[in-house]
């Protein structure tokens, strides 16, 4: 059976384009703006997501944010546009790569595999419960949940594969750099704050909940670990 793609594009031009690039290997669905992408991805089930940042009505960036709060499904940005900041703002609101227009079939056909490779990757090797504290700190990996004294908190789908890699290896110090590469298929240096920005965001939501705790430490000067849960913090 054929892997799903949605293509969210405004252009016919260029959703015509991938179209011919990937029909052979897999199936297509098309949407001409945001509105119309997150009504299919709430009521069918992709694969893979090829999301425009230029859109009507919603830019890329809203679209991709609007999918993370409902799904993990890996998302490829489009962009004619080769400003870091905006590579930066969209790693951020949770796509795990991003081409630049105009590129060659070769190099869209690479990352896309690549990034249905990791998920199957990703989905393989992990555990189905990590258990720390004597379950002070539960991480169920098929339902996402991530509860604290059984108390549950809402990460985004990164922040979830962010607390779990570092988590499933707690004896391991993780630079931004090999964290970059293990969760969006790169790790050039200068986007390093992709990763500070979500490990930022999984502390301050551990700590509106009232959690004196914090479930990832800085090694400074290297990098970030897991940090176990003890009778030491507060609930």
């Amino acid at each position: 059976m054929k892997r799903k793609i949605l293509i969210v594009d405004d252009e016919w031009n260029m959703r015509n384009l991938l179209k011919i690039y990937l029909s052979n290997d897999y199936e297509i669905t098309e949407a001409v703006d945001g509105i119309e992408a997150l009504r299919l991805v709430k009521t069918s089930d992709f694969d893979l997501i090829l999301l425009d940042i230029m859109l009507p009505q919603m830019t890329g960036w809203e679209v991709c944010k609007e999918i993370r709060g409902m799904k993990s499904t890996p998302i490829l940005m489009l962009t004619a546009r080769n400003e870091l900041k905006d590579k930066v703002q969209g790693l951020e609101v949770g796509a795990d790569d991003y081409l630049i227009k105009p590129f060659e079939p070769e190099e869209l056909l690479a990352r896309v595999k690549a990034l249905l490779r990791r998920v199957d990757l990703n989905t393989d090797q992990k555990e189905k419960i990590l258990s720390f504290g004597s379950g002070k700190l539960i991480i169920e990996i098929e339902s996402r949940k991530v509860l604290i004294d059984s108390e549950t908190l809402e990460f985004t789908p990164k922040e979830f594969e962010l607390l779990y890699t570092i988590a499933s290896n707690p004896k391991r110090v993780f630079t931004r750099e090999v964290l970059l590469d293990i969760l969006w298929g790169f790790n050039d240096s200068r986007d390093a704050r992709t990763v500070d920005t979500h490990i930022k965001n999984i502390r301050v939501k551990v700590k509106e909940k009232g959690f004196n705790y914090l479930p990832i430490e800085t090694v400074w000067g290297v990098g970030y670990k897991f940090k176990l849960p003890d009778d030491s913090y507060e609930s």
